[in-house]
């Protein structure tokens, strides 16, 4: 099994960071690849707490992991540190023997310089262990990468956004 490593920079402090990684709405918007849409079917974001989520690609080209474009997958929270840490086991709903098994990923939140007179940011730090042997590594940094920039944005525009 290989694992994905990822360091992102976002110009917010940690607790809207955090926030947004548990907030289904945000989920929605920012943990999605381009190219795809997202269906939060459920989220409980406590610790133990399950969820499930369906990722379905706009171009009818692409296949899915899970229907002929969708790739659902369903997890739960094993631990929940506010501010600093939230690890996630996830698995894809599949037939596929290649993409089949449970993938751990841990997040974990640090403070770091904000932009010049904005206030404090926060230094992302992911690891997605455990990938199936049909999800190449480079694949799944580069989904990270488009969705951590996602994150980015939807944490600075609501950071900077009026009360």
């Amino acid at each position: 099994m290989s694992s994905t490593r990822i360091s992102w920079h976002l110009n917010a402090p940690r607790a809207s960071v955090y926030r947004a990684l548990l907030d289904p709405r945000a989920i929605a918007e920012w943990r999605v690849p381009t190219g795809m849409t997202s269906h939060v079917h459920a989220f409980d974001a406590s610790e133990g707490g399950a969820f499930r989520v369906s990722l379905t690609y706009t171009e009818q080209t692409s296949s899915g992991k899970t229907t002929a474009h969708t790739d659902t997958y369903h997890g739960r929270f094993t631990q929940l540190i506010a501010n600093e840490r939230i690890v996630e086991v996830i698995e894809f709903e599949t037939d596929d023997p290649a993409m089949r098994g449970e993938m751990t990923i841990t997040t974990i939140l640090a403070d770091a310089p904000g932009p010049a007179g904005s206030g404090s940011g926060t230094h992302l730090h992911a690891v997605h262990a455990g990938l199936p042997p049909g999800v190449r590594p480079a694949d799944n940094e580069a989904g990270w990468r488009d969705s951590l920039a996602k994150l980015a944005a939807y944490v600075e525009a609501n950071e900077n956004s009026p009360a």
